[in-house]
């Protein structure tokens, strides 16, 4: 009995402990995302992928989207198109408009993922209906243009798959229970 209750009250004070540390990384990944996006937006995409990718790893929609971009114009990393299908995707399905946008367009091409234009147009249909400016205006042409080789059924499909999609926010998952 004396064991089970040294058990609780060490989990007990140990829970306050892992709670802080835990306040401590999530307020480290939110500076490091924040210095990461700056670096970006300067064009230090060296210094960016090398800040965001921890967030991005531990599912940082945000990282994962400038990751997508990086490996796709191989920015500050080798250009990889299985490593930016791997980073759109993970983006994409949090909701990531830019992210979903370029996943579309990777499947438009089959960069990294097999053509598909079925889910090309899932992609960029998604990302018009939720992007705003001139983005939302060109997103539209773009799924446009891939609907211009597919058959209507196809389209409907499509356009079938984009209504079903929900946001898949990750939580708490490492680069390293994903398969890529």
């Amino acid at each position: 009995m004396k064991r089970v209750a040294a058990l609780f009250v060490g989990i007990f004070f140990a829970m306050p402990v892992a709670n802080a540390a835990d306040a401590v990384r999530v307020h480290v990944r939110a500076d490091r995302v924040h210095a990461g996006l700056a670096a970006f937006n300067r064009h230090d995409y060296v210094k960016a992928y090398r800040l965001l990718r921890l967030p991005a790893e531990t599912g940082n929609a945000a990282a994962q989207g400038v990751l997508c971009f990086l490996y796709t114009e191989g920015y500050g990393v080798p250009r990889s198109w299985r490593e930016a299908a791997f980073w759109c995707e993970r983006a994409a399905e949090q909701g990531n408009v830019q992210a979903q946008y370029m996943f579309g367009l990777l499947y438009n091409k089959g960069h990294g993922v097999p053509e598909n234009y079925i889910l090309a147009y899932k992609w960029l249909n998604l990302a018009a209906s939720r992007a705003s400016g001139p983005k939302k205006e060109y997103s539209f042409r773009m799924r446009d243009s891939v609907a211009t080789k597919m058959s209507p059924g196809q389209i409907e499909r499509a356009q079938a798959l984009s209504l079903a999609w929900r946001p898949a926010p990750e939580i708490g998952v490492s680069a390293y229970d994903r398969v890529r």
